[in-house]
C-alpha cells in the first residue's frame, strides 16, 4: 500500500501574515483561503512542483505558533534557491554542512558554513523561519538515493 505525505499543518498566530509569507515571499501557491465560521479559516499554499501542501488558519492546531521545526524543501541548486529566497527578502541562513557529512544536527551544532566540500547530493543545506519561528531547511539533492 502506498502511502503519501499529503499536507502538514503550521501553527501560526497571524493567519494573513502567514499567507504573505508564504505566497509572496516563497512563492508558495495559493490553493485554498475558506474562511468556515469566526475562529475557523483553513489556508493551504503549496510548495512550487511539490506534491505535499501545508495548512495553516484559525482553530486548526492547539500547537503553539513556531514549533514546528525541521520542514525539509528539496531543491537541485542550493546557492540559486539561496539567492531567490533572498531576494524576495527571506532571511537565509547558508548554504552550510555538517562536520559529520551527514545530515545536519540540532540547532548549530556540527554545523560548518559553506557547502559540502565534494558537493555531494544530499550534503548541503540552508535554513529561514517563518515569521512565527517555525523552521524550514533547504536541502541540496542532485542525485537520489537507489529507491527514493
Amino acid at each position: 500500500m502506498d502511502m503519501k505525505l499529503e499536507v502538514v499543518v503550521l501553527p501560526v498566530s497571524d493567519v494573513d501574515r502567514a499567507k504573505d509569507f508564504y505566497t509572496r515571499q516563497l512563492g508558495f501557491r495559493l490553493d485554498a483561503d475558506f474562511p468556515i465560521v469566526d475562529g475557523y479559516r483553513i489556508i493551504q499554499v503549496t510548495p512550487p512542483g511539490s506534491a505535499c501542501s501545508i495548512i495553516f488558519g484559525d482553530g486548526l492546531t492547539d500547537a503553539r505558533p513556531g514549533t514546528v521545526q525541521g520542514l525539509h524543501l528539496i531543491v537541485s541548486d542550493i546557492e540559486q534557491a539561496h539567492e531567490e529566497l533572498a531576494d524576495r527578502g527571506v532571511d537565509v541562513t547558508g548554504p552550510f554542512h555538517d562536520a559529520t557529512g551527514a545530515f545536519h544536527q540540532t540547532g548549530e551544532t556540527g554545523r560548518v558554513m559553506g557547502l559540502h566540500p565534494q558537493r555531494a547530493s544530499y550534503g548541503s543545506f540552508a535554513s529561514f523561519a517563518d515569521p512565527d519561528g517555525n523552521r524550514w531547511f533547504l536541502q541540496e539533492i542532485t542525485e537520489r538515493l537507489p529507491g527514493r
